[in-house]
């Protein structure tokens, strides 16, 4: 081989080498390039989504925000936003106030043992009722300071009550017993009424609601979630000196068990409570 060939190859090598070299330089600057990428779009994630956190910690729940509202009364209600509810015979004089929470264990245990016999004296038309619905077992403050425990079953019960309020005043007081009923009241600490497929399923026991597309999207929809929140304000402005549930008033007087100030919880005592009453 010549010097002048052993002198170009030895400059062709080293020419490749050195664009080797910059080849391996400018992978190396790009990798470092993407690893800088990656770790601010890293960064800017982490924070967005801090910020998102904090936004959404600050942002008023559901039921604060349905407070504000348009109300949408369900049919067969008088009264400011429709939180006058009437049971009953139109012709009956005397008016028995029945107050009550949905997720309440002892308005379950009353309608379980004394309801049948209210709704016989009902429907003989000795009384109408006038029903107000609670939800201070959410949470919410009563008058007197107290707090229930935490939870949205009974607003969104109350709501569903109010769904099948719309269809009759029949499928109301049917779908009433059935959600206090020993099959399908929860456990207080248990919230299954927030669920709205929980209650639709409760509903189906009751004929006039089982299938009823229409009660089933106000359910779902919260179409009277705003008259749910307006019936329990109602319930904590009344003027009966209630703040506990079950409670029955009459007269501007409550019916209670013999010495003492709760609502009587045997059908003896409802009879002799409601006999006084109404003869007062």
């Amino acid at each position: 081989m010549s010097k002048r060939n052993s002198a170009a190859a030895k400059t062709a090598a080293r020419e490749r080498l050195r664009i080797e070299r910059e080849r391996e330089a400018k992978r190396a600057k790009t990798k470092r390039q993407i690893i800088v990428a990656l770790s601010v779009v890293g960064l800017l994630a982490a924070a967005g989504g801090i910020g998102y956190a904090v936004v959404q910690a600050n942002k008023p729940s559901y039921w604060e925000e349905a407070k504000d509202a348009k109300v949408v009364a369900p049919a067969n209600t008088s009264g400011a936003n429709g939180t006058t509810v009437m049971l009953g015979k139109s012709t009956a004089k005397k008016v028995l106030k029945m107050y009550e929470d949905p997720r309440c264990p002892i308005c379950a245990q009353f309608e379980q043992t004394v309801g049948p016999t209210v709704e016989k004296d009902l429907d003989a038309g000795k009384f109408k009722i006038q029903y107000i619905g609670a939800s201070f077992l959410d949470g919410d403050r009563l008058s007197d300071g107290t707090i229930g425990s935490r939870g949205e079953g009974s607003k969104n019960a109350l709501s569903a009550m109010g769904a099948a309020l719309n269809v009759s005043t029949d499928a109301f007081i049917e779908y009433k017993t059935a959600l206090y009923s020993a099959k399908w009241h929860p456990d207080e600490a248990e919230d299954k009424f927030k669920s709205d497929s929980y209650l639709i399923e409760v509903a189906d026991t009751v004929p006039a609601l089982k299938g009823n597309t229409k009660f089933q999207s106000a359910v779902k929809n919260g179409t009277y979630d705003a008259w749910a929140l307006a019936m329990s304000k109602a319930f904590d402005t009344n003027k009966d000196d209630v703040n506990g549930t079950p409670s029955l008033v009459m007269d501007g007087k409550k019916l209670t068990a013999p010495n003492s100030q709760n609502a009587p919880m045997s059908v003896a005592d409802y009879n002799t409570a409601i006999t006084a009453a109404l003869k007062g």
